[in-house]
């Protein structure tokens, strides 16, 4: 099954991660319908990052992914839906617990529901390797057990077992996918490396939480791949994918490795504000992306040094993004 000239709907179209989806299924000729979060200014967050071109091929739908009215209603006529859309930063789960369950949980509720109503031929429900906690055995599978370390990481374990009991109980075409950490141009300052680039380029120090935990970091175009693939290979409904490089490196020495990139010497610290309570910090996360080279023929194409020199450049055209003396959740 190919993608060109099928009618596709990304939930979370204007994020870091939505909008690079949305210009990979541009490019396989597939025509798509972005819904994204309403606000009076009728953001396209990152999408606005296409050219003109590409902005203008693709429809927008604005709602609230909470809403199961302007869910459904966006579906109409879609044969393939990727949901992105989600509340992601931990420190920001926290604080706003309630939030969070309401937008993950319930959103993915909603778009399912809508799914049994118009019977798109697949839905891609996109999770995230934080449901595994800190790893019990590497690389990790998609057997692994999965732990609630965060009220976002309960959330998306939430979400998941939810879209699995709609392919079980109701035959929604549902696959899983699991990317491990996703890093690139448009990622907020909320995430670890735009964290670290800034701070860099502004000279330092670099202020992180924990240096020690290792994380297995894929380049966004790849992920992009990934998630778009899973709309169109056979056989793989009702089926959970990690998306990863199979390779690890703790947060401390990938801060090392960005700031001689930026080449700049700055300095990296770690901080008690940044810090994560102890139970809830999660101190492995390395992917084993088999499934996905055999379900989807996919693997990771980018090296991370390559991927930290493009994001290295966005980030330094992007200034007014970033606030590097300003901790964002």
């Amino acid at each position: 099954m190919s993608l060109a000239g099928v009618t596709t709907m990304v939930t979370g179209a204007g994020g870091f991660v939505g909008s690079h989806l949305v210009e990979w299924l541009l490019d396989q000729g597939a025509r798509v319908r972005a819904f994204l979060r309403y606000t009076s200014e009728a953001s396209l967050g990152n999408l606005a990052e296409l050219g003109p071109e590409r902005r203008a091929a693709v429809e927008c739908v604005f709602g609230d992914i909470r809403d199961p009215g302007a869910v459904a209603e966006a579906m109409e006529g879609q044969e393939v839906v990727f949901h992105l859309a989600a509340l992601i930063a931990i420190p920001y789960s926290y604080a706003h617990p309630r939030e969070v369950v309401e937008t993950n949980v319930t959103g993915t509720l909603n778009v399912l529901e809508a799914a049994r109503r118009h019977s798109p031929r697949r839905v891609v429900h996109l999770s995230t390797s934080e449901v595994y906690g800190t790893a019990q055995f590497v690389p990790i599978t998609e057997l692994h057990p999965q732990q609630g370390q965060s009220p976002y990481s309960a959330s998306k374990i939430a979400a998941d077992r939810v879209a699995e009991s709609y392919h079980r109980c109701f035959g929604v075409p549902v696959v899983t996918v699991r990317p491990f950490n996703i890093f690139g141009p448009r990622q907020s300052q909320r995430a670890v490396i735009p964290t670290i680039v800034s701070q860099a380029l502004a000279g330092g120090p670099v202020r992180l939480g924990a240096l020690t935990p290792t994380r297995d970091f894929t380049f966004v175009t790849d992920t992009a791949a990934g998630i778009g693939t899973a709309g169109h290979a056979a056989g793989v409904e009702g089926r959970e994918v990690n998306l990863g490089s199979g390779r690890e490196i703790s947060v401390g020495d990938l801060a090392r490795r960005a700031i001689e990139r930026c080449g700049t010497g700055a300095e990296v610290v770690s901080t008690e504000d940044r810090l994560r309570p102890a139970r809830s910090e999660v101190n492995r996360l390395v992917a084993d992306n088999s499934r996905a080279a055999s379900l989807l023929g996919w693997g990771p194409t980018v090296p991370l040094d390559d991927g930290l020199d493009r994001t290295i450049e966005w980030v330094r055209a992007h200034p007014e993004r970033f606030c590097p003396s300003e901790y964002r959740r």
